[in-house]
């Protein structure tokens, strides 16, 4: 019978030696062979405990010998997890094998100053491919749809092994939770350079869910945590939907953390018993937020939030906010104070509405203001990317520009769509997110006017390296007004250009319409776009190269009123919580009024 060869233990252990340091350490340097397969050749290195240890833990004569003994298991454990069960790895030291008895000496005549060479060639030997591929079982037709080894695949141990979970993933989202798939077993065919492979797989009884306990609870309603589980009692058992309702509760912002834990065997009803288990957080946080730029100045901002206030996962934000410390686009220095109160699960678990109040003063080279707004939304989450809202606001404001003060009541209506499928808020290094608005608004004081803004804006992230460290980033912007020209509109209503969200390199809101004196007037179009490359470099640091380009027009059809263009440099400093950026940007199209660079400071990537 054919010797029985165990896939599990061809699975590569990534843990390495523990370090020990010899009496007399030899230095070494080490080179492998190219064996052909370049994705091999990296695996192997990386795995190699004569690299991964060779300056952490000097070795002497023998314990160098033993090492490199044992990167020959190691080595060949690699070989057989790729398909390659007749190779063979051969290490030399200063051209000797490890079994010639004269090698500790060769090695201490080294005399421990000049690196001892070391060789390590890998020798292939013929790919082994699956033979029989049997599953032994009473598994449901419907289980077996992501089972896709088949006779001819290339035998590794990594799809082997994959497989089998898989498919017992698969039978604990039908119904069996119970379900176990057992290592499979391979058996080798040497002659025929194939190896045969079975799964014994054992269903158990398929069940419903019930009952759904909750435990862990102190000052949050049972209520409020089983109006937002997306799982219920007599259901079919299925371990990803389980495991999204996890995930959902956890994502509320009042549990530090929770478990779903399913009870080892069923009920006398034939159901199986499941219970939520929440550590509630701390009900309060606090917050700070920093940031600088040549244009704006700096921003220091706070913010605290209650996230359970009446024990149903309610929560009150109160945040201020100071603005216009020193700049070049300023004129003095501004605030924003606000209080936000948002009802979670309303009347369906996808449901928000918030209520917001702030009162706000803001003083730029364009215009200053002092206003206060009052306002509600309404939020529906659509699926896990899109989401819909819909508002209601009121502002009361003064807005002086180029010495002219206007009085404002403005009542606004905006609608907005969001799609994004990033995935990370700060730093996104894959994915989409895009936004369409439409915001009806009226001004009901004199000078009193009609009128609707329209915005669409989206970015997009392509990861060149697969894991993150090499990004191409765009991102574009195009707006319109119809119903009013541009003196009609309130000044903050107007678009502008120029800074970190639209072109870099241009101090803040100067890129578009002007005074006389080179002031910003603002316009009634824009567009705008971005493309930015990103690379990290080591652990913690990374740069950015940009182009920024856009314009703003006077009147309502994108596209006009003469291109801006911006470039710069980036270096970002990644922490925990996202990557720290400062960004240095030029005017590549000269503009008046508009300064010669640009200096961007902050938390998160631009965009």
């Amino acid at each position: 019978m054919p010797p029985t060869v165990w896939l599990a233990s061809a699975v590569i252990g990534l843990s390495l030696a523990s370090p020990t340091r010899a009496a007399d350490p030899q230095p070494y340097a080490v080179t492998f062979k190219p064996s052909g397969d370049k994705a091999m050749d990296k695996l192997v290195s990386q795995t190699s405990n004569l690299v991964a240890l060779r300056t952490k833990a000097p070795a002497g004569p023998f314990a160098l010998v033993l090492r490199a003994r044992g990167d020959v298991t190691r080595l060949e454990t690699v070989l057989n997890s790729a398909g390659y069960y007749d190779g063979a790895v051969t290490i030399t030291i200063d051209g000797k094998s490890l079994d010639d008895p004269n090698l500790p000496q060769a090695i201490n005549g080294y005399g421990g100053a000049t690196p001892i060479p070391i060789v390590v060639t890998l020798t292939r030997g013929p790919l082994f491919h699956l033979g029989r591929v049997d599953v032994k079982g009473d598994v449901p037709p419907a289980a077996m749809k992501v089972f896709h080894l088949k006779t001819g695949d290339p035998a590794q141990a990594a799809n082997v092994i994959a497989a089998g979970a898989d498919l017992q993933s698969e039978l604990q989202n039908e119904g069996y939770a119970f379900a176990k798939v057992a290592t499979p077993a391979a058996y080798e065919n040497p002659g025929k350079h194939t190896i045969d492979v079975t799964y014994k797989v054992t269903p158990g009884p398929r069940v419903d869910i019930g009952p759904i306990n909750i435990a862990g609870l102190k000052n949050v309603h049972p209520g409020f945590v089983r109006r937002e589980l997306t799982v219920k009692d007599g259901q079919l058992y299925n371990a990803g939907d389980i495991e999204t309702a996890r995930q959902n509760l956890a994502g509320l912002g009042v549990f530090s953390s929770v478990q779903a834990v399913p009870a080892t065997a069923v009920g006398p009803d034939g159901r199986l018993p499941i219970t939520f288990v929440m550590r509630e957080g701390p009900p309060r946080t606090v917050s700070f937020t920093a940031g600088y730029a040549t244009d704006t100045g700096g921003v220091l901002g706070a913010s605290w939030t209650h996230h359970n206030l009446f024990g149903n996962g309610e929560t009150l934000l109160l945040s201020a906010q100071a603005t216009g410390l020193g700049g070049s686009s300023t004129t003095g220095l501004g605030y924003n104070i606000g209080a936000t109160y948002t009802l979670p699960a309303f009347f369906r678990r996808d449901q928000q509405l918030s209520f917001n109040i702030s009162a706000f003063k803001t003083n730029y080279t364009a215009y200053q203001e002092t206003g206060e707004t009052l306002g509600t939304t309404f939020t529906r989450q659509l699926d896990k990317n899109w989401s819909l809202s819909a508002g209601l606001s009121g502002t009361t404001e003064e807005v002086e520009q180029e010495g002219a003060s206007n009085h404002y009541l403005l009542v606004q209506l905006p609608l907005t769509l969001k799609y994004d499928s990033t995935n990370s808020l700060f730093d996104p290094t894959k994915g989409v997110r895009a936004t369409a608005s439409i915001t009806p608004s009226e001004s009901l004081l004199s000078p009193s006017a009609f009128f609707t803004s329209m915005q669409l804006s989206a970015s997009t992230y392509l990861d060149l390296s697969g894991k993150g460290r090499s990004v191409i980033a765009l991102r574009g912007l195009v707006g319109t007004v119809q119903g009013a020209s541009t003196f009609q509109l309130p000044p903050d209503q107007r678009f502008y250009a120029g800074g970190s969200n639209t072109i870099r390199g241009y101090e803040y809101q100067s890129v578009g319409p002007q005074f006389a004196d080179g002031n910003p007037i603002g316009g009634t179009s824009i567009d705008a776009g971005t493309v930015e490359y990103r690379q990290r470099f080591g652990k913690s640091f990374g740069t950015a190269l940009f182009v920024d380009a856009g314009q703003v027009g006077a009147t309502s059809a994108p596209f006009q009123g003469g291109i801006k263009v911006g470039a710069g440099i980036g270096l970002r400093y990644y922490t925990p919580i996202g990557p720290i950026r400062v960004d240095f940007a030029v005017p590549v199209v000269h503009q008046d009024n508009s300064g010669n660079f640009q200096i961007y400071i902050g938390i998160g990537q631009a965009f």
